[in-house]
């Protein structure tokens, strides 16, 4: 075999290999390893668990802060409820949020409006940016509240700080990564215009 053939052969075995190979962020995600991920709240199951589960471990209430976890309730449009991290406050009834699963499957959006509806102002519903409408949707969400990542649990005297992701297939809401997953833009500047969605 003569060093060009060999050459062109090398040189498609390279490239088929880049060409199958997932980048690290390609990677499905559901709500709730994506905001254990981010947040540095260690609690895994079913969103619609965390709330409870987090009594005893966790600050809970009913303020958002930047890094807490909003846990939205079950409901028949969510059956296992939502996570997702506030990541910057807006005002008194406006933040961004950093989610995951929620647009599009397995996809990640970052500082997405979040807005709160309740007639308490008390964040126990709130409407939230919906990427495939480019706004918020007319449909309110119920929350139970917000955990707060401060005072993270110890292990050994030792803080547990960012969480890897191996071992997330236990969650019950958690499924087989696939090889691509969506990135979605940020939408901070987008108006709140009433508009059918999630």
């Amino acid at each position: 075999m003569n060093f060009k053939a060999l050459t062109a052969r090398f040189a498609l075995v390279v490239s088929c290999i880049l060409m199958t190979a997932a980048p690290a962020t390609a990677r499905f995600w559901q709500c709730a390893p994506y905001a254990r991920e981010i947040s540095g709240v260690d609690i895994h199951g079913n969103a619609n668990t965390w709330w409870n589960q987090a009594a005893g471990k966790y600050e809970r209430g009913d303020t958002p802060k930047v890094g807490a976890v909003m846990a939205f309730a079950a409901s028949s449009r969510m059956r296992v409820g939502h996570v997702a991290m506030v990541s910057k406050i807006v005002g008194d009834r406006e933040v961004l949020l950093t989610h995951a699963n929620w647009s599009r499957r397995g996809g990640i959006e970052t500082d997405v409006r979040a807005v709160d509806v309740s007639a308490a102002n008390d964040w126990s519903e709130v409407r939230v940016w919906y990427g495939p409408i480019g706004g918020l949707g007319t449909s309110a969400n119920a929350v139970r509240g917000f955990i707060y990542a401060d005072g993270v649990p110890t292990t050994a005297g030792h803080a547990i700080e960012g969480h890897a992701i191996d071992g997330v297939a236990n969650d019950r809401d958690d499924v087989a990564p696939l090889p691509t997953a969506t990135i979605i833009a940020t939408s901070a500047t987008v108006p709140m215009a009433p508009v059918a969605g999630k």
